[in-house]
């Protein structure tokens, strides 16, 4: 794959996925722009991560821009104040953000601080959300939105916080849940405020379209809504009806399928009004997504549209379908979390070593060895630019020719191992000659096969869960040695013991591709960085080889160019992780000294080593699960 550019970087396309946050340097380093600071000179990644190597912090590491929180956060709410004062809507705005996209405190703290001005509330979708929601001072006219599938006791704490102020509204997904409420109503003798999730039959396009249409998890179909509202008229509640909640889609992908679902969800709030309910709210979910490839199309892991034109599209639509209803303009809700949080946090790790899959020498055929040995050195004497692909074929025959003689007996191990490293010789050959070529050859596909592998020090399971479950592409990029021409391809693995654990699909700027381009590690530290994952990642990993949390670290870009750093948090330690899966550390401590000290009886242990390796045992216990 060709990537002609005056500059090595541009290969990584950056640019184009970089939302000006993310940037290269003249230093040929990833840094990271302020966008509170627009004048304010990027700051150096690699920088950062000195300095807080200097402090003891070490990679892998989860880091998060308080900055970009904020940043996103007042993008969404202004996108549709002014699309609201453009267009001459006569409601107002007022987002949520959904707890389940990122439950870490420190996330959630910080979104409340920084959505008070815009009175931006929170979407609880378990009751262990709603207690995360009930303990945040959320301004006086945010909203809590309880989504999910709700027992009394969620239905009576929702229903009690409006005591003390809270805004809180129970979504109704089912009938059922109707006669839920109203229990639960006949008990306290407090009215409930209420929301209603209707099913849209629009369905998105992409891979969140099962999110989306009649089959989706959640909601009422038109009969289930009917008989939900008419139970709250019998009830006497039906006064307390006043949100519609129709969820468009996850990630959508092309904004005309924002048009369709938003007209849709209108027809059913001004029939919902016709019946006599007296809605004030039309929450129309999340679905905002993100463009990681930078292609700004309708594709499945980019968009078509920008935040802009996705306030501008929901705003109009409504104004519209209410007009011509003749209905009042609803205050509009949205419960974006994708496009909230994803671009705030960032996985680094750094590479460990390399396996390489080509050699700079190949030794000599000698005269026992067998004539397919020399044939495969031949090779070597007609490799030229013009007869690449011919050179490609007759080393792979001759190399799998003497790997099949090895398995039947006939070639021994020194034989082996000679064409081996002649054949890595010839693929350094073939590679160099590929690289020089300003056109695609038919043998650029065929290396991809060849790509090397960096192993690098972190859990994919853990930390970029979605990358191995459902082939989401996040950017990754080298933060260094970006104004050297890249001279390697390589896949990623991580530490797991698992083949599993390993990336190979990596955006560029022309493109997908199958390996990354990157540099021969130098003896420093070569580091990447894995970007936009501060949605879902930091929730859904697992303990896939007990590798725990990475350590976390949240800071603030400053004005001046620098950074603060407001927050660590330290990775799990092995007796976390393994207390996680029910093992007691102590039990396991005086398991292993009870068979030191039986081995120093039976004479296999000296008794002056017991020190050396209960010391080993208990550092290891409490030390950091990755690689230190």
């Amino acid at each position: 794959m060709k990537h002609p550019s005056d500059a090595p970087h541009s290969i990584y396309g950056v640019e184009k996925w970089g939302k000006g946050l993310i940037e290269v340097t003249e230093g040929g380093e990833i840094g990271l722009r302020n966008p509170l600071a627009p004048d304010a000179p990027a700051i150096s990644l690699p920088g950062i991560l000195h300095d807080l190597d200097q402090r003891g912090i070490k990679s892998p590491m989860i880091l998060r821009i308080s900055s970009y929180l904020e940043s996103e956060i007042a993008h969404i709410n202004e996108s549709f104040r002014d699309a609201i004062t453009r267009t001459g809507y006569k409601g107002s705005y007022r987002g949520v953000f959904p707890i389940k996209v990122n439950q870490q405190a420190q996330v959630v703290d910080r979104i409340v601080e920084f959505g008070k001005q815009y009175n931006y509330g929170l979407e609880a979708g378990s009751k262990p959300e709603l207690v995360i929601a009930l303990a945040h001072r959320l301004a006086r006219e945010a909203l809590i939105v309880c989504n999910g599938v709700k027992d009394a006791e969620f239905i009576q704490l929702a229903i009690l916080s409006r005591k003390i102020g809270f805004n809180t509204v129970i979504v109704l997904e089912s009938p059922k849940e109707a006669d839920t409420v109203i229990e639960v109503y006949k008990e306290l003798g407090i009215e409930p405020l209420l929301g209603v999730r209707v099913k849209l039959t629009n369905q998105i396009s992409g891979k969140w379209e099962e999110s989306s249409g009649d089959r989706s998890a959640f909601g009422m179909n038109t009969d289930q809504l009917v008989a939900a509202v008419d139970k709250l008229r019998d009830a006497g509640l039906l006064h307390c009806l006043k949100l519609q909640h129709s969820h468009l889609g996850s990630q959508v992908q092309d904004v005309n399928d924002v048009r369709r679902a938003v007209g849709e969800a209108c027809r059913y709030y001004t029939e919902l009004t016709r019946e006599g309910v007296p809605l004030t709210h039309l929450d129309l979910g999340g679905g905002m997504g993100v463009d990681y490839t930078g292609e700004k199309k309708a594709t499945e892991n980019s968009i078509n549209y920008t935040v802009e034109e996705y306030c501008a599209n929901v705003v109009e639509t409504v104004a519209y379908a209410m007009d011509e209803a003749e209905v009042s303009h609803p205050t509009l809700v949205t419960e974006s979390g994708r496009a909230v949080v994803a671009t705030s946090s960032m996985l680094v790790f750094n590479v460990l070593e390399s396996t390489l899959y080509d050699a700079p020498n190949g030794p000599k055929a000698e005269p026992d060895d067998h004539h397919m040995v020399s044939d495969l050195a031949a090779v070597h004497g007609y490799l030229t630019r013009d007869r690449l692909q011919e050179c490609w074929n007759d080393a792979t025959f001759y190399r799998n020719e003497l790997r099949a003689l090895f398995r039947r007996g006939y070639v021994d191990l020194r034989q082996m191992a000679r064409a081996e490293r002649i054949y890595l010789s010839l693929m350094a050959r073939i590679k160099a000659l590929v690289a020089s070529e300003q056109d695609e050859t038919d043998v650029d596909d065929q290396l991809e096969k060849l790509a090397d592998i960096y192993h690098c020090n972190f859990s994919l399971f853990q930390s970029l869960p979605d990358v191995w479950a459902i082939d989401q592409l996040h950017p990754i990029v080298p933060l260094q040695m970006l104004n050297q021409t890249p001279d390697r391809r390589a896949v990623l693995s991580d530490i797991t013991c698992d083949s599993d654990g390993k990336i190979d699909r990596f955006i560029l700027a022309d493109g997908v591709s199958p390996s990354l381009p990157v540099h021969t590690l130098p003896e420093d530290e070569y580091y990447m960085g894995v970007f936009f994952v501060g949605a879902y990642q930091e929730t859904l990993g697992d303990l896939h080889n007990l590798f725990g949390d990475t350590n976390v670290v949240t800071i603030d870009l400053r004005a001046d160019g620098g950074f603060d750093l407001l927050h660590e948090q330290e990775g799990d330690t092995i007796s976390e992780v393994m207390a996680y899966v029910e093992f007691d550390p102590s039990d396991c401590v005086a398991a292993f000294r009870k068979m030191v000290d039986e081995a120093i009886s039976t004479g296999t242990l000296m008794a002056k080593d017991r020190k050396t390796l209960m010391s080993a045992y208990r550092d290891s216990i409490n030390g950091y699960t990755y690689y230190e």
